[in-house]
């Protein structure tokens, strides 16, 4: 029996149960034992899929930032006003962090403890700047209300999008077009001029 189970296991069913068992446990928290636990084969079975489990962070995290820098080359995010390329990439950030959850919610918890938590800070840094970017130019253009701190709405609007790492729960019901529709109007709402 424990052979048919090493047989199915995939680099990518192996990194989805170690990417959960970060997150309940935490990097720090978690063990090759752990992993090999939690996915009923040996820690030798794992070790013939990667070298460790900093190769297992490496890759869930990589998988997020992905998908959070494919954003910024869409087409969406870089033809138009700045204003309109910001609530299209404030949008699909929303979107990919809810079909990416698990690995978003992983690479916002990273602490920076290890070169893999490091790497994907300072590449979670970049995203933010680039965004961050995109509001300096709509506040420039004049879509953007001028009694609002750049760098403070930068940090609110990060700050609403990644908290939905914390209870948006796709078997509850909540549909991801209507959350991520719901940030960019209530974002929005605040930000642009009237």
């Amino acid at each position: 029996m424990t052979m048919a189970r090493r047989d199915t296991y995939t680099p990518d069913t192996l990194l989805a149960v170690a990417v959960r068992v970060f997150n309940e446990r935490g990097y720090d928290g978690t063990s090759m034992e752990h992993l090999s636990k939690a996915a009923g084969i040996s820690k030798s079975s794992i070790y013939h899929h990667v070298r460790g489990k900093e190769e297992l962070l490496r890759r869930a995290v990589s998988r997020a930032l992905d998908g959070l820098f494919g954003i910024l080359a869409e087409p969406g995010a870089r033809d138009g006003r700045a204003i309109e390329r910001l609530e299209y990439v404030t949008r699909r950030t929303a979107e990919v962090l809810m079909a990416e959850l698990p690995y978003v919610t992983l690479l916002l918890r990273v602490h920076g403890n290890t070169d893999t938590e490091r790497w994907a800070l300072a590449r979670r840094r970049e995203f933010d700047q680039q965004v961050a970017e995109l509001l300096k130019q709509a506040a420039a253009e004049g879509d953007l209300r001028a009694d609002i701190d750049v760098r403070l709405a930068t940090r609110l609007l990060f700050g609403m999008i990644n908290s939905i790492v914390e209870w948006y729960r796709p078997e509850r019901g909540s549909a991801e077009p209507e959350v991520a529709a719901a940030v960019v109007r209530m974002a929005f709402a605040g930000l642009r001029v009237t």
